[in-house]
């Protein structure tokens, strides 16, 4: 009989961890940033039907890089615990906080057990609050573990490059158009420190707004909207006068759980 081959622990969890950032760095890289009137969520991505950001509740997004089909399972996840909780004890139980700890969790277990794989994604869960000092952002890697981010934080492929661009230029109080502008630029760069142009049709933009009068915060910003933002990066206000089209999803019952079809 031959003798089995040994992995020592460290070393099996090295590679895993290797495994998981090699499959998150194949993804498009995205960020997310604080601006005066609430948070943005800024990725490349060409597809129109799958999204890398999405409502999990009232003020709280979500947003992921990585194999869509995991974040997607984690995102519908997240929905259930979030619609359980305000359901069974109250709307405001429901914090980004905690539903970064379910995820921290989920995600360990899968990372620390041999009989699967670890999950290829990385995590960012956000919750606006009534003044920026009450903003919460989350980011949540591969294994399990929380960072909590103040400011701008980026995920995905060109990750690390992006986040020192951001660091530097980044500052409180920004507009959404300067806040957008900011970010379409640090995800134009490429490793060489080159720049490319990403087109808005190619943008995912969504916000949470904490000026929107409505109970739940998120929207997406697309179109029109989304282009004159990029052109005038001085626009002031988070929302514009122009009436927003009224979504499926925004008709919802008032008391219901954010519940989005979206991703």
């Amino acid at each position: 009989m031959s003798t089995p081959f040994y992995v020592s622990p460290q070393q099996a969890m090295a590679d895993r961890a290797e495994y998981a950032r090699k499959g998150i760095a194949r993804g498009r890289s995205l960020v997310v940033l604080q601006y005066a009137d609430g948070i943005v969520f800024v990725g490349e991505n060409p597809s129109r039907a799958l999204h890398k950001f999405s409502e999990i509740y009232d003020r709280i997004g979500f947003a992921a890089a990585g194999k869509y089909n995991e974040y997607e399972n984690l995102r519908i996840g997240g929905v259930r615990y979030a619609d359980l909780r305000g359901y069974t004890y109250d709307r405001g139980d429901v914090t980004a906080r905690g539903l970064a700890n379910v995820y921290a969790q989920t995600l360990g277990t899968i990372f620390s057990s041999a009989g699967e794989k670890p999950y290829e994604v990385e995590l960012v869960v956000a919750e606006v609050g009534e003044t920026p000092e009450g903003d919460q952002i989350y980011r949540l890697p591969h294994d399990g573990s929380i960072v909590d981010e103040h400011g701008s934080v980026a995920v995905g492929g060109n990750a690390e490059q992006i986040s020192s661009y951001l660091d530097q230029r980044h500052r409180e109080g920004m507009t959404l158009g300067e806040a957008l502008k900011l970010a379409v630029q640090a995800l134009s760069r490429d490793t060489s420190g080159s720049e490319r142009e990403i087109p808005a049709e190619r943008l995912e933009v969504a916000v949470l707004d904490r000026t929107r009068p409505q109970r739940r915060k998120f929207r997406r910003i697309t179109g029109p909207r989304l282009e004159r933002l990029l052109a005038d990066g001085g626009e002031g206000g988070a929302t514009a006068a122009e009436p927003e089209p009224t979504k499926p999803e925004q008709a919802a019952k008032p008391e219901g759980p954010a519940d989005s079809a979206e991703s």
